[in-house]
């Protein structure tokens, strides 16, 4: 299905699918520039051509949308990528901070019949290591996202850990470190006006920049 489109543009498409989930509505060419680290002119000659091939809802300076087809396209890379990252730490001994540049070269690769494998021989797992839900093998649409993010919580709030969106290698290992990790129970201690949230788990007590609690996603207890 995704031999359809370019490596390229099934880059564009899963990245327009993860902005639209995570906040909703349509992806403006700025946003789409800046996650994909490519310039807006970049971005608006790719949304052209994707929009020639019925991907993707395009009008200039009203933001893109996918089309059913797109997003079929779009979930497939996307399982492929999780189903990955989640073999390399389960059976390759890879750190869960390591595999997202890895899952991003091979995503595109896999043939179905070698993700058929890798599914099975995970046990058909809902979820990747950073607890991201992992799309189905039929490609329907993932769950609307009822968490919240930990940043948001006031003191005194007992939440526990869903999924931490991608952050930077060092961030990820530190994270790991003091078990800030999902399935794990937190409570949020303080909040400081200047940016610091102050939490406790069963590692301790760890203060965190409220920019990398905004990425980390809870379910309040």
């Amino acid at each position: 299905m995704r031999e359809e489109a370019s490596e390229s543009m099934q880059d564009y498409l899963k990245n327009i699918y993860l902005i639209i989930r995570e906040r909703g509505g349509s992806v403006s060419t700025s946003e789409l520039a800046k996650k994909m680290r490519v310039s807006p002119p970049t971005v608006t000659s790719m949304l052209v051509k994707l929009g020639e091939r019925k991907f993707v809802k395009y009008e200039k300076y009203k933001g893109v949308k996918l089309a059913k087809k797109g997003e079929i396209i779009a979930l497939e890379v996307l399982r492929h990528h999780r189903l990955i990252e989640t073999y390399l730490v389960e059976h390759l001994d890879y750190d869960w901070s390591e595999v997202h540049e890895e899952a991003d070269i091979l995503e595109h690769h896999i043939s179905e019949k070698m993700e058929l494998r890798i599914a099975n021989a995970l046990g058909n797992p809902k979820f990747d290591p950073h607890g991201a839900p992992i799309p189905s093998a039929d490609l329907s649409s993932i769950a609307k996202d009822e968490t919240t993010r930990l940043g948001e919580h006031i003191s005194g709030d007992i939440v526990v850990i869903e999924r931490v969106r991608e952050r930077e290698k060092e961030e990820l290992q530190y994270l790991a470190r003091i078990g800030m990790v999902p399935g794990k129970q937190v409570e949020v201690e303080s909040v400081a006006p200047f940016g610091m949230v102050t939490l406790t788990n069963e590692n301790g007590t760890h203060s965190l920049p409220k920019e990398i609690a905004m990425s980390i996603h809870v379910k309040k207890i």
